[in-house]
């Protein structure tokens, strides 16, 4: 079951850059409402709470209970515009959503068990490929997080989707590979170790091939 919070907001009659400039000195976000076929809906919410509610971090995974004077709807955030040096919210995006709602949204990734992974006690360390998944699932089920179990896992081995359980109902949106979340990488001396000794091999190849194109050519000569 997806969490809940909850936001008000007043209906917003006027559109436009000058609207939004007026209604943010007052201390206030525009916003729009939209979906589940009926007509988008401008409103007005207040900055300190909608922007408190963002640094949460939930926005985008939990259910919003929006009350529009008085008019409830559910709905889930979809996009949000941020101020990119106070990060304060400037515009905010909501999408009506029912039970039968289904969409593709972006879950966070946590990692548990570390300290009896293997491959970190064996001084591997873990390379996160994606911190997020994107899952299709229903709106009224989005996964908080998905959690992956770094227990069985050693050094050089890669972590993929089909290791994680997903929630029943939910499923990864890229379906045509087994993709990489995260990797237990080398210790980096082993790995410097690794390298100089491929050099190494790389540069007598090099030697013995020279030697041979030199022999060969000599043989050449000594024939004409």
């Amino acid at each position: 079951m997806t969490k809940h919070y909850a936001l008000s907001a007043e209906p917003r009659e006027r559109a436009g850059k000058g609207v939004a400039r007026t209604l943010r000195r007052e201390k206030k976000i525009p916003g729009v409402i939209y979906g589940d076929a009926k007509e988008a809906e401008n409103v007005e919410l207040p900055v300190k709470e909608v922007t408190m509610e963002y640094h949460k971090g939930h926005m985008f995974t939990n259910l919003c209970d929006l009350d529009v004077k008085g008019k409830k709807q559910l709905v889930l955030v979809r996009d949000v515009q941020v101020h990119p040096v106070t990060d304060v919210v400037l515009h905010i995006d909501f999408m009506r959503v029912t039970p039968r709602t289904t969409i593709t949204v972006e879950v966070p990734v946590h990692f548990l068990n570390e300290e009896t992974c293997p491959g970190i006690k064996n001084k591997g360390s873990l390379t996160i490929v994606r911190h997020e998944v994107e899952l299709i699932c229903k709106a009224t089920d989005i996964p908080e997080q998905i959690e992956v179990d770094l227990a069985p896992f050693d050094i050089g081995d890669a972590i993929k989707i089909s290791s994680v359980k997903l929630p029943a109902g939910v499923k990864p949106a890229i379906t045509n590979r087994d993709f990489t979340i995260a990797t237990i990488a080398p210790p980096r001396l082993l790995l410097e170790e690794e390298d100089a000794i491929n050099a190494e091999k790389a540069a007598v190849e090099a030697e013995k091939a020279a030697a041979e194109a030199a022999d060969a050519a000599k043989a050449e000569g000594d024939k004409k």
